[in-house]
C-alpha cells in the first residue's frame, strides 16, 4: 500500500467516523477522540514502515 493510499484510508475513517456522529449512530464524545485513537491503533498511518526495527536490525 502506498503513502497516497495509507493516507486516504485514514482520512476515509475518519470522515465516516464524523458522519456517524453527526447521524447519532455513535455518541458525539466518541467520535471527538476517534481520530486520535485512529492514529494510536495504526502505527502505519504515521510511520510508514512495514516491519518493526527489531526485523531490521536483526537481518542486517
Amino acid at each position: 500500500m502506498t503513502t497516497i493510499q495509507r493516507s486516504l484510508v485514514l482520512a476515509a475513517a475518519m470522515l465516516l467516523t464524523a458522519l456517524a456522529a453527526v447521524f447519532d449512530i455513535i455518541p458525539a464524545a466518541f467520535a471527538e477522540y476517534a481520530p486520535l485513537g485512529l492514529l494510536v491503533f495504526l502505527p502505519w498511518a504515521i510511520s510508514g514502515e512495514r516491519q518493526c526495527s527489531l526485523r531490521k536490525s536483526k537481518e542486517s
